[in-house]
């Protein structure tokens, strides 16, 4: 068959047009996609970030609203410290470091007491981040410097992180899981770049928190290793004096490179800050009586309650006070050593806990200024409460297999309450019940297991003033059958002790945020149950917690977030991993009568360090009468 060649001529043309068009269209579709991609990788540049929504402070702000900008610098704050010190080096877990010693370093950005969530430029002059926040890089100011007056570069970032990573406590290998890798750009320039498929919401400020260390001075110094040598770091005090084990004072520097930073005006006031160390909470009291140090938070209802009556309270020299706390009150409590093999059964957990007395403890030992804690989040909109909403329950029912049915059954877990005597006998017998489904039967007095175990139950402690509290509890325990005692132990011991888990049942408080994540991690999950030194100290691991915790982190809106944390404090309730103490929602102070403060303090600090300023004339007036 023959074609005719206008034929062919007219095909060839029709298939060249057909070609171009779909050329035409791929190259518009692929524009598109190429336009879609850059709209959704829009990056943000600012001077701060928050979780969620704006920031307070624009980035032209001059300091920050609640601080004095003409605080006057001098004088010295001093206050005291339980047991003792061996260390300089705050993130390892060789030694005890001294209080205070985070002060010479600083971190890229920095938060504020008056927002929950919002960082700021320290280090860093600014951030920038896509808003899928998959990657962060930060723009070293160039005029940080350290202590030595060397610059801070993208290198010493770089050589921080990967030295955490490595050989920091085990919480920074938890909080940076997620980290794919970090990368100096240029000298002043440096990226965090994040896994696929992490919850990225609040990874960059986690990167923005990290300590930022020299590497030219770890370069001849094991970073690993505990020391008294003072660390070369960039932050606004140096060591100044360091009396092993009994005391340590920072002292302003002069040559701060940050002096005039609008995060930083009106803040670091004192020219010294000094820790003095003593080894019972009683000399450290007697102590603050007789004028060794300047400022004391009193935790003691029982010296809070009876001995502020000493001559220099009297005459005005010396302040007392209570200062309103608006963060959550703290999970403070007895945490149970889940790790043994004896506390497996929640029933058994339950039973200890009933045996606590609150009631009687607030009247007879506390003078009634306490109120007894519920939640992990006491104090706040984030507790817990009655039965579970529709909203928690969403998250709630794909997690049954790994929940107590009574976190769908029954309101959020609060401890029994009990009369105002010491043994309340119908409390008694229901921890009596609980322990007998439990497995534990009485037999000649004591609470044996189906091998013939005796239970027995240590309570570590360091402070001889803990023991009042923790005797009658004990009394109560062997009313049960339970063979209790007292593991007294000093304070090095007892760190030691709980770093390995060498423990039954130990006293801890932790602060818990109102915009909560990655430290969620480090506390409860499963991963750092069994990782020595981490703060998972009762060794939770269970997929429940891991799934809620996940999802707090995800959470894009504080509505979810709230959501969700409501539905982990109710789960982390029903596990009975914890004796919740008490809370007090003051800050219960007395102090040398030589401080300024602002009027009006922010909420989620008192910062008395932070932005409290000694006043001359008053510490003028004190000297002029001999109290100085």
């Amino acid at each position: 068959m023959r074609v005719h060649s206008s034929n062919f001529c007219d095909i060839q043309s029709w298939f060249y047009t057909i070609n171009k068009l779909l050329f035409m269209i791929v190259v518009t579709i692929l524009l598109l996609i190429k336009s879609s991609d850059l709209k959704s990788e829009e990056i943000i540049k600012s001077h701060g970030i928050s979780t969620f929504g704006d920031l307070k402070y624009p980035e032209n702000f001059k300091h920050l609203d609640y601080v004095n900008p003409k605080a006057p610098k001098g004088g010295e704050f001093s206050t005291w410290a339980f047991g003792t010190f061996d260390s300089l080096s705050p993130y390892i877990l060789k030694g005890n470091s001294a209080r205070g010693s985070t002060l010479f370093f600083e971190s890229l950005m920095t938060g504020t007491a008056d927002e929950p969530d919002s960082m700021y430029g320290l280090l860093a002059e600014t951030i920038e981040y896509p808003e899928n926040r998959q990657w962060a890089i930060f723009n070293i100011n160039p005029d940080a410097k350290f202590s030595d007056g060397t610059s801070v570069t993208a290198d010493d970032v770089v050589f921080s992180f990967y030295t955490l990573l490595e050989k920091g406590v085990p919480t920074f290998k938890v909080t940076f899981s997620d980290f794919e890798k970090v990368e100096a750009l240029e000298k002043y320039r440096v990226k965090f770049s994040f896994k696929k498929g992490a919850n990225t919401r609040e990874l960059p400020q986690a990167a923005a928190g990290l300590p930022i260390f020299s590497k030219k001075f770890y370069t001849d110094n094991d970073f690993s290793e505990s020391t008294l040598k003072p660390p070369l770091g960039s932050g606004r005090y140096g060591l100044k004096d360091l009396k092993p084990g009994l005391s340590i004072t920072y002292e302003r520097r002069a040559d701060y490179w940050g002096e005039d930073l609008p995060i930083n005006i009106g803040r670091d006031n004192f020219n010294t800050i000094k820790m003095e160390y003593f080894a019972d909470y009683i000399s450290a009291f007697e102590a603050f009586k007789g004028g060794a140090y300047n400022f004391r938070e009193e935790y003691s209802s029982q010296v809070w309650g009876t001995s502020y009556n000493f001559p220099a309270l009297e005459k005005g020299w010396v302040i007392k006070t209570q200062l309103p706390d608006q963060n959550p009150s703290g999970t403070q409590g007895f945490w149970i050593n889940l790790r043994k093999s004896k506390f497996q059964d929640p029933k058994l957990r339950e039973a200890i806990g009933m045996m606590f007395n609150f009631e009687w403890s607030n009247e007879a030992l506390f003078y009634g200024i306490y109120k007894r804690t519920d939640s992990f989040w006491e104090n706040s909109y984030l507790q817990a409460s009655g039965l579970p909403t529709e909203e928690e329950l969403i998250l709630l029912e794909p997690l049954k297999e790994f929940l107590d049915p009574s976190v769908f059954t029954k309101p959020a877990f609060v401890p029994a309450v009990s009369k105002p005597k010491q043994l309340d006998r119908s409390v008694l017998r229901q921890a009596a019940k609980l322990l007998e489904e439990a497995g534990w039967t009485l037999k000649d007095g004591e609470r044996v297991n189906s091998s013939g175990d005796i239970l027995s139950i240590g309570f570590l402690n360091d402070g001889p003033s803990f023991e009042r509290i923790i005797n009658p509890y004990i009394e109560n325990l062997e009313r049960l059958g339970i063979n209790a005692y007292l593991d007294s132990v000093d304070n090095a011991q007892s760190k030691e002790r709980e770093k390995s888990f060498d423990f039954d049942i130990t006293t801890r408080r932790y602060v818990m945020s109102l915009t909560p994540g990655l430290e969620l991690r480090s506390r409860f999950g499963s991963k750092t149950a069994d990782k020595k030194g981490s703060a998972n100290i009762s060794g939770v691991s269970n997929k429940a917690v891991d799934a809620l915790i996940q999802t707090i982190e995800k959470a894009q809106s504080r509505e979810d977030l709230n959501v969700a944390v409501k539905a982990l404090d109710r789960v982390l309730r029903s596990l009975h991993i914890w004796v919740p103490q008490w809370h007090n929602s003051n800050h219960n102070l007395a102090y040398l009568n030589v401080f300024g403060r602002p009027e009006n303090l922010p909420p989620f600090s008192i910062g008395e360090t932070d932005f409290w300023w000694y006043d001359e004339d008053k510490a003028a007036y004190l000297k002029s009468v001999g109290a100085l």
